[in-house]
């Protein structure tokens, strides 16, 4: 449970939000490639794919452009990527993406504002 902690709070933050998650998920994209991702949220008629990466290494552009490339692949609308820490290239990026990034500390801020 330790070493999964970072995706139990994405998850209870996500479900205190509303939305339906499906975990552990492997999807076929139309290059025919395989992708995995941690968790996909849904409600109404939104729908995110979420990736957390419970790492204490700095995520970085080249992790967030291939996360970014496997979603356009599976062809899912909106992908959001949970970590401790972002570069400053990984943060450019995502902005001009529309990624959304959250880190830890957000996730934390926000469970306590909801509690």
């Amino acid at each position: 449970m330790i070493g999964n902690s970072l995706l139990v709070l994405t998850a209870q933050l996500f479900e205190g939000m509303g939305y339906d998650l499906e975990s552990d998920l492997k999807l076929m994209g139309s290059s025919g490639l395989f992708h995995t991702f941690n968790l996909l949220a849904r409600k109404g008629n939104e729908e995110h794919a979420i990736l957390v990466m419970n790492w204490e290494k700095t995520v970085g552009i080249n992790t967030i452009i291939k996360a970014d490339q496997a979603t356009a692949d599976v062809e899912l609308p909106h992908l959001i990527i949970v970590a401790r820490k972002f570069s400053d290239h990984a943060h450019a990026y995502s902005n001009k993406k529309r990624i959304t990034l959250m880190t830890e500390q957000e996730i934390l801020d926000q469970l306590k504002k909801s509690r």
